[in-house]
């Protein structure tokens, strides 16, 4: 047996190494600087390093040995795949401070997410916002001291002894999950703190130079309301204190633009605690908002060539297992209500009504395709530790939307159903986004309906689309829906936060189930494809994003109230009620506020509400026909003649500016 390997490096040049040489080895001998800057390494091992097909490549410890001819590739902060590691590591380093301080803690899991970090603790005694402060004292300690992030292996049966002796049940229930009985496990090491993980991480904890501990909040062992509650810490972490002091301006950004808060202060919509959590009540302003909302998606189905259709809240559960959701989605359906002649339960999706609606009808592949969408609402069961104001509920409203055509049909289907989306976020002034397209894990089959030549046909048609569009992209293994893969359109918003929003789903399934048919150029009958298609994703859902993006100061033609007339004194209502009249004729909501308050006082509480414009009226302006303008986040603009203020306003609605 060779005692050495092949390391191919990303130039394509081949170096030999001693077999057993780590990443950081082949990091020092490329630059010492490099190696000083190293977080980790991707990796794929080959039989051949020139660069034979061999295995994925995969993230790998700077200081795992290599066996193998590999190519590798040293990762450093300028590689977007190293944050995760980053982060990783920096989840194990709170938890290795926590049991510093308490010692009697047991542990769950540690993930890196797309923001930060958390870690999953049980304690029966509940960590304190003090506690944070502590945590963060210990593990800058811990980062001084430099501490190796070392891997171990033991055997199976050895690691789940020593984490039972220690009443680390969770740790027990992971090996037991995501190990075979006769394989060594991995195990990290820092200082005292031992985890079962798979890494990789950074080689020490000298590397972390900037995080901080954010809250403490719920979660159930295994996300299950009936196991023991556990104690989450959330944290973030970068690569240096500049963009740590960045994020957190960005996270106090949010918190004023929260739109639970501007909800409740523009009294936009609220949750009452009679009615149940995650069920939503619209007030009179946010309803509005709503109307503009569903006014303008009807109006573009019906532009787009789209039927609507209405179907009811609640079906029988047999319809619920033809479809595969009383097996496949149960855990988020509400449980079974019994009538008389059958068990009925609220819908979590609209898709198999739209189903029955085309099949009352024998089609034609003339017919075809047929695009039936409605703004239905729909309930599911979110568990109560995850409902969060309006972007996670109970019950909501989809613009739900389903196509169904022909294989010769489908790609372009999905290329309307894009370009569609795209006209949203153009619409409601979100100018950058992000698509993903999420398909199956074949390793994993059982999460899955449908055959391999009907899942490569699916991810092939969406791939396609998006090619024919030249739209960037990437590609989510393992994502998919357990009936087809689908396009993801995430919107960025005004603080650079990613929000999902729009969905395109291939379901080639949900046709075969329901033994859907169109009659062919050949006589013959045959079974049509599917697309689902969410644009808003829900109304709920895109109004907090809304509420969030623009602060609550909504463009003019979203905002409840566009003008807001003040008259200075009594004797000048009539003619504020007149220009009152005028806007409204060409369709602008109008605010007559002829309180006898204070002018200043008047005008500072319409501003509070984010009202669009202030038209103040006196006597000067009674005389000249006109108006004295205050423009939201402009101020005064001085006397404007009431016809140009009108066209200017009109201007604004009917080309739904985003800005003023």
């Amino acid at each position: 047996m060779s005692e050495t390997i092949q390391v191919k490096l990303p130039d394509g040049s081949i170096k030999q190494f001693p077999k057993g040489a780590t990443a950081l080895d082949v990091a020092k001998s490329i630059s010492p600087r490099l190696a000083d800057a190293a977080i980790a390494a991707q990796a794929r091992t080959s039989s051949e390093a020139q660069g034979s097909n061999g295995d994925e490549p995969r993230l790998i410890d700077l200081t795992r040995p290599l066996e193998k001819d590999t190519e590798i590739r040293i990762l450093t902060e300028k590689d977007p795949e190293s944050l995760e590691v980053f982060r990783h590591s920096s989840a194990h380093l709170l938890a290795a401070a926590v049991l510093e301080l308490f010692p009697e803690t047991k542990l769950g899991h540690g993930p890196p997410t797309e923001s930060g970090f958390f870690y999953d603790f049980y304690r029966p005694t509940p960590f304190t916002p003090d506690d944070l402060h502590k945590l963060e004292r210990k593990m800058q300690e811990l980062v001084e001291q430099n501490i190796p992030y070392a891997q171990d292996f033991l055997p199976r049966e050895e690691g789940l002894r020593q984490f039972k002796d220690e009443g680390d049940f969770m740790k027990c229930h992971f090996i037991q999950q995501f190990t075979k009985p006769d394989e060594k496990i991995s195990l990290y090491r820092t200082g005292k703190f031992v985890d079962f993980c798979r890494g990789p991480h950074i080689p020490s904890t000298g590397k972390i130079k900037a995080f901080k501990l954010l809250n403490i909040a719920g979660a159930y062992w295994l996300g299950d309301e009936k196991n023991q509650q556990l104690q989450r810490i959330y944290g973030t972490s970068f690569y240096n204190k500049k963009l740590l002091d960045e994020y957190l301006n960005k996270l106090e950004e949010a918190k004023k633009r929260d739109h639970r808060v501007l909800g409740q202060q523009l009294d936009l919509f609220s949750i009452q605690e009679l009615a149940g959590p995650g069920l939503i009540f619209w007030h009179p302003k946010g309803g509005l908002i709503r109307k503009q909302m569903e006014d303008w998606m009807r109006d573009e189905y019906l532009k787009r060539g789209y039927s609507l259709v209405y179907t009811p809240h609640v079906m029988r559960t047999d319809l619920w297992k033809v479809s595969g959701h009383a097996g496949y989605y149960a855990q988020n359906m509400f449980t079974p209500m019994e009538l008389d002649d059958a068990d009925y339960r609220l819908k979590p999706m609209n898709c198999p009504g739209h189903i029955l609606i085309y099949k009352n009808t024998l089609r034609s592949y003339r017919d075809l395709p047929v695009r039936l969408g409605e703004l239905g609402t729909v309930y599911r069961y979110e568990r109560s530790g995850v409902m969060h104001g309006l972007l996670r509920v109970r019950g909501f409203t989809q613009d739900d939307a389903h196509i169904f055509c022909t294989p010769a049909q489908i790609e372009d289907e999905v290329v309307c159903c894009m370009e569609f989306a795209f006209a949203v976020l153009k619409t409601y002034g979100f100018k950058e986004y992000q698509v993903e397209l999420s398909i199956w894990d074949p390793n994993d089959r059982g999460k899955y309906i449908g055959g391999e030549d009907n899942w490569n046909m699916a991810i092939n048609s969406l791939e396609n689309a998006l090619k024919r569009q030249n739209v960037p992209y990437k590609t989510i293994p393992g994502e998919a829906a357990f009936y087809g893969p689908k396009i993801d359109v995430k919107l960025v918003d005004a603080i650079g936060r990613l929000w999902q929003l729009s969905t395109v789903q291939f379901d080639f399934t949900l046709p075969e189930r329901f033994e859907l048919e169109y009659v062919g150029e050949d006589g013959q009958r045959h079974q049509p494809l599917m697309v689902h298609r969410a644009l808003y994703g829900s109304i709920e859902r895109f109004f907090g994003v809304l509420i969030e993006h623009y602060a609550g100061a909504f463009p003019v033609w979203l905002s409840p109230v566009q003008v807001a007339m003040i008259p200075i004194a009594e004797r000048h209502a009539e003619y504020a009620n007149k220009v009152a009249d005028e806007l409204r004729a060409v369709g602008v909501r109008v605010h007559v506020d002829a309180r006898p308050e204070k002018m200043n006082a008047k005008i500072r509480e319409h501003a509070l509400q984010k009202v669009p414009f202030l038209l103040v009226a006196g006597d000067k302006e009674a005389a000249d026909n006109a108006v004295s303008v205050r423009t939201r986040g402009k101020g005064d603009e001085g006397s404007i003649p009431v016809k140009d203020f009108v066209e200017r306003i009109k201007g604004l609605i009917e080309t739904k500016a985003a800005e003023i």
